[in-house]
């Protein structure tokens, strides 16, 4: 399974939805970012994704989006493919 990394906030409804969502697919452990706790760590983010909303989801060096994306590669059944150690699609 590929390292999944999330810049996330404790309170965002969002980011919970996506931590339950990689769970369920079998993803232990996400390497949390908190943007909440350390905000320099949110000019981080920006400057990685373009974006400024949490969640931001990292699988493996393949930049995800947020929950609506995260959502949307499992609706079309490429999440699976893409945590899996095997070659990366998008």
């Amino acid at each position: 399974m590929r390292d999944v990394t999330m810049y996330c906030t404790a309170i965002c409804p969002y980011c919970i939805a996506a931590e339950r969502l990689l769970k369920s697919k079998g993803v232990a452990e996400i390497h949390k970012i908190r943007v909440d706790v350390e905000p320099h760590l949110r000019a981080e983010m920006r400057q990685r994704t373009g974006r400024h909303t949490v969640p931001q989801i990292f699988i493996g060096e393949h930049h995800v989006g947020g929950f609506d994306d995260l959502s949307a590669l499992e609706q079309a059944g490429r999440l699976d493919p893409l945590l899996s150690d095997g070659p990366a699609t998008t």
